[in-house]
């Protein structure tokens, strides 16, 4: 007996991340069509496993079953559904849009209104790891979708991550992964100010890592940070400061709707908000350090 035909999958935003999940989607047999990019490098690799592209995010509704976004944030996701070109233009009765992107909740939830209403779906599904795992295919994913939604997309989720977590309704997956992020930075600003501190004290870089780094504090998110200041790797935590920025910012955002008390996340965020106010918002995270560094009269880790 035949299966029966796998939906066509839509990809836009093929940088980073979703080249990555893009490929494995392709490679692990789902149909797939691709929004055309100004890098023209992923999109032609992608067609030679077997996509198609398209010049618009209303072509690629009208081709496509689910679409996946992965952008840079919520004025990019509603550029992308919203207009006389975007996927709700299309009239897709049923599409399934998946944004995996880090957005604002509030637009997210407005946008899954206006798909509502549209006769789509709209799914929250931001990721969690590094380009490195979105090309194994091993990304975690943190989703805000009902259950009927969610056990139609699983399957095309597991393609590309190897942590699916379904949180409930449309908003806790953008909600969860801000939380996240805070964490993830917080953690940023905390070893970015203690290895100054260390440097002020007269300790070395690696006297500070012989301690914590092989100690109980010491975890994933440490061991990336750490590469840029030890080992001068650019390429281990591929975030931009802009990045970590506007994430701070949807949060902040979020947790004033809620009133909630968050001194800590407000001095996390201002630390990115200096650093990317000095123009240096295309740097990465682990290069919080030198930044914090220099605010403290220190050279560059790595000069």
């Amino acid at each position: 007996m035949n299966e029966p035909a796998r939906p066509t999958i839509g990809f836009i935003g093929v940088g980073l991340m979703g080249r990555g999940m893009a490929k494995n989607i392709v490679s692990k047999g789902w149909p797939l069509v691709v929004l055309g990019h100004r890098n023209r490098e992923p999109v032609e690799h992608l067609k030679s496993l077997g996509a198609t592209e398209v010049g618009s995010a209303r072509e690629l509704a009208e081709a496509c079953d689910i679409v996946h976004l992965c952008v840079t944030g919520s004025p990019q996701v509603e550029a992308m559904v919203r207009g006389d070109n975007g996927l709700l233009a299309a009239g897709k009765k049923g599409l399934i849009i998946i944004d995996c992107s880090t957005s604002n909740p509030v637009s997210t939830l407005a946008l899954a209104d206006e798909a509502q209403r549209a006769g789509a779906r709209y799914v929250d599904a931001p990721l969690s790891r590094t380009p490195k795992e979105a090309e194994a295919g091993t990304l975690d994913t943190m989703v805000g979708a009902d259950d009927e939604t969610f056990a139609t997309i699983e399957p095309v989720l597991r393609a590309w991550a190897g942590n699916v977590v379904h949180l409930g309704p449309v908003g806790l997956g953008h909600k969860m992964k801000l939380i996240n992020n805070f964490v993830a930075m917080g953690y940023a600003a905390l070893y970015a100010e203690a290895l100054a501190m260390a440097r002020k004290a007269g300790l070395s870089i690696e006297q500070f890592h012989s301690v914590i780094g092989s100690g109980r504090m010491r975890n994933g998110f440490y061991d990336t940070f750490m590469k840029w200041s030890l080992e001068g790797d650019p390429n281990a935590h591929l975030f931009t400061i802009s990045n970590a920025h506007k994430d701070m910012r949807y949060l902040a955002s979020m947790v004033a709707e809620l009133g909630i008390v968050n001194p800590l996340q407000a001095q996390v965020r201002n630390g990115f908000a200096a650093m990317d106010a000095a123009g240096q918002g295309d740097r990465h995270v682990p290069m919080l350090a030198d930044f914090i560094a220099g605010m403290n009269g220190l050279p560059p880790a790595r000069s």
